[in-house]
């Protein structure tokens, strides 16, 4: 099918959606489920509905954008990915997939073309996870990993905010059912890389077979608060020391056993945190990251033992809570199949690899075959005001996912 696809009216598109929560410093804060998140969904809706398509929204927010095929009974093609951002966020992360998505079925609609089977774009809530944790919440509410209420009784990270009522807030708190997302033919999901692999190896795009398992987790050390000029060193139960020792104990587990691997931490929360005082509590964010689930826990199980032999010795209490976690993902082998074959048909250098980044396409790969897509982006700098992608990168990775997207839709029910 040859569509009248126009990467000019994607940029624009792009960047006319990067305006909504702009920052000084060229990024975008767009943070999920806020006054500029409901803008960003309200000028997505309208280009929607002037591209004649169905805009219904689900109990959890996630938007669909819906092209009906030539037989609506058959089970739709998603495509999406997610508007929300980082505080710190740039143009492309997120944005990419739900804006390529769209311009391939405005091409539809302006071609008159049709599929066997609908199409339905989808814009995932609070994929980010910096405002309601865990990260790609929405998608996991619809694809049944948290239940609903669940999700909608989890409270914002900066303001407390219930989600429930944030959509209620918003108005962004629709009537359809999110499970009803998971009776789909398929997912597709491009996406910027958000690392360097791509540009440094001179590659236009990358075919994601399989993501990283991953487990993120609150550490919670308890020590005692005392005089931070009269209590003597040996006799402080000095919990920020202690949970300092315990993240670079983290890292180098992770350098000694499994340096393919990632270790971060995120978060770092000090009691009392007052001048003076030798803090008696403190909590850190980290997260293990692996490409074999087999190695993720055991590299936990090594920290574990590691974070209870530093807590002895400084006569601190050691607590461990796991909050988001999921094994490693393994995509679609046929539907990457067929982005390498529009791939090569496009003449795009390409190469197959694993993401260590989580997307809503994990959740929706519990449900139904899915795949996503790469494209490079500068220096592999994301999550940060320079994120940012080339109009030629953006214009192939668009080719390919039309032609795979539209394929899927068409082939044989």
């Amino acid at each position: 099918m040859n569509l009248p696809l126009s990467p000019d009216r994607l940029w624009s598109s792009l960047m006319a959606m990067a305006a909504i929560g702009a920052t000084p410093e060229g990024g975008c804060n767009r943070p999920a489920l806020s006054a500029l998140d409901g803008e960003a969904r309200a000028l997505l809706a309208e280009w929607g509905r002037a591209a004649s398509l169905a805009v219904t929204v689900d109990r959890l927010g996630n938007m669909m954008l819906r092209r009906e095929g030539r037989d609506p009974s058959r089970r739709p093609v998603l495509v999406g990915s997610h508007l929300d951002t980082q505080p710190t966020g740039g143009k492309f992360d997120g944005p990419y997939g739900v804006l390529a998505g769209l311009e391939i079925l405005r091409a539809l609609q302006d071609s008159g073309a049709e599929t066997e089977a609908p199409i339905i774009l989808v814009n995932w809530t609070s994929e980010e996870g910096c405002r309601f944790s865990p990260s790609m919440i929405g998608a996991a509410g619809a694809m049944g990993v948290l239940p609903e209420a669940e999700v909608l009784d989890r409270r914002a990270i900066d303001d407390g905010e219930r989600y429930g009522d944030a959509l209620v807030r918003t108005g962004w708190g629709g009537p359809a059912d999110p499970a009803a997302l998971q009776d789909a033919a398929a997912y597709f999901e491009a996406h910027i890389e958000q690392g360097p692999v791509l540009e440094a190896e001179g590659y236009d795009l990358g075919i994601v077979t399989a993501g990283f398992a991953t487990e993120r987790a609150m550490v919670r050390v308890l020590g005692k608060d005392s005089h931070a000029g009269t209590t003597p060193m040996e006799m402080r139960q000095d919990a920020l020391l202690a949970a300092a020792e315990m993240m670079g104990a983290a890292e180098r587990i992770l350098l000694s056993r499994a340096p393919e691997g990632r270790c971060t931490v995120n978060r770092v929360i000090v009691e009392p945190g007052a001048d003076g005082v030798v803090p008696g509590g403190a909590r850190f964010a980290m997260d293990y990251r692996h490409p074999s689930t087999g190695t993720l826990q055991a590299l936990w199980a090594e920290a574990d033992d590691a974070f209870g032999a530093i807590a002895a010795r400084r006569k601190v209490a050691v607590s461990r809570e796991t909050y988001w976690a999921f094994p490693r993902v393994e995509f679609d082998a046929d539907l990457a199949g067929r982005l390498r074959a529009a791939a090569a048909r496009h003449g795009a250098r390409h190469r197959d690899m694993l993401s260590g980044a989580g997307h809503d396409a994990y959740h929706a790969a519990s449900r139904m075959p899915a795949v996503m897509l790469f494209i490079p982006c500068h220096g592999g700098i994301s999550h940060h005001p320079t994120e940012s992608i080339s109009r030629e990168w953006a214009e192939i990775g668009l080719r390919v996912l039309a032609d795979a997207v539209i394929e899927t839709a068409n082939a044989p029910g």
